[in-house]
């Protein structure tokens, strides 16, 4: 019985999902799955090898083939000058038979933070590798600058490094306040599937990153030779639906302007706000926006001081303020309608 195109598309995108997952026997769950012979699946297998797709890691075991370029770009050379010039020359080319919506959302990306590094980081040197298999593409940029949390801490007056990694989860933060708005990191954390910014063994990432993932990604600055500066790691599935409109409508209003943030207050925090100091310093700067969500996930608390900080003495400093909280589990909503029950 012949099978359908429609039917080997399935089996070939099961059998690739099984390789990129590093599941032993994918062949024999292949197999299983389809009500097929272990020969037939083999045949696929092959195919697959014969393309470029995957290649073979050893007995029964198989691995997803990327295609990279890589460049490193220099200042003094006058490489450094125009980020849709650099985008066009050396990212776009690899992104060719992707969806509009997915080469939109790279497009925003990539130049803003191109932009970044030419603009701010001080850097001489730009290294960038683009990486793209069947399932998704990775792109990394990596500078030898001052260091991007090194600028916001110098720029702010901050008193630690860790600060200005917390800075970068509200938005609008810029050392250039003149040249630029600060949304470019906000927007792209938001609009890639996954986004991180490393510098001075810190990390800037909404997604949850495991350290053996984090160990590969600071492997690439090894790669680049470079001992200072930031490294971006941005990956997006090939087929993934989501569009940059759909991110942009989550945080703007009818005007497109960036009105609205969400802050993960765990994350911002990396632990269990309790004080006045720490709300004074998570609402600095939250006035420039109409709303403001705060995202209690994973909290299991809140201290008295920083929840009447935030939304008792905050909010009524600043009337037209939307404070929203969410994910607030039983004890951190208590002590939520504790202070507000004040107001």
């Amino acid at each position: 019985m012949s099978i359908s195109t429609e039917n080997k598309n399935r089996i070939v995108t099961y059998l690739l999902e099984k390789i990129a997952q590093g599941e032993e026997g994918a062949v024999r769950k292949t197999a299983e799955n389809f009500d097929l012979t272990v020969a037939s699946v083999y045949k696929y297998i092959n195919t697959l090898i014969k393309d470029g797709k995957i290649v073979r890691t050893g007995r029964d075991k198989y691995g997803l083939v990327s295609e990279v370029r890589q460049v490193v770009l220099s200042r003094r050379r006058g490489e450094l000058v125009s980020e849709e010039t650099i985008y066009n020359k050396y990212v776009d080319p690899e992104l060719t038979g992707l969806s509009e919506n997915v080469v939109r959302r790279w497009s925003y990306i990539v130049n803003e933070m191109i932009n970044n590094v030419i603009d701010h980081s001080q850097a001489n040197r730009l290294a960038i590798s683009v990486s793209r298999n069947v399932f998704e593409t990775t792109v990394i940029l990596a500078d030898d600058g001052v260091g991007i949390f090194n600028k916001i801490k110098t720029a702010f007056h901050l008193e630690s490094l860790s600060e200005a990694v917390a800075e970068l989860f509200k938005g609008k933060v810029t050392t250039d306040a003149k040249n630029h708005s600060g949304e470019g990191i906000f927007f792209s954390s938001r609009m890639a599937d996954e986004f991180a910014v490393i510098s001075s063994g810190l990390i800037f990432t909404h997604n949850s990153f495991d350290e053996e993932k984090l160990i590969k990604i600071k492997d690439a600055n090894k790669l680049f030779d470079f001992d200072k500066g930031t490294l971006f790691f941005i990956k997006i599935s090939n087929r993934s639906k989501k569009t940059a409109k759909e991110v942009f409508d989550r945080f703007t209003d009818s005007d497109y302007a960036f009105a609205k943030t969400l802050i993960p207050v765990k994350d911002y925090f990396n632990g269990i706000p309790v004080s006045r100091s720490q709300a004074k310093r998570l609402c600095s700067g939250l006035e420039k926006f109409k709303t403001i969500e705060f995202d209690f996930s994973g909290l299991d608390m809140m201290g008295q001081g920083f929840a009447d900080q935030v939304f008792r003495v905050f909010a009524n400093e600043h009337p037209g303020l939307e404070l929203t909280p969410l994910n607030m589990s039983e004890e951190v909503f208590k002590m939520f309608r504790h202070v507000t029950a004040e107001r």
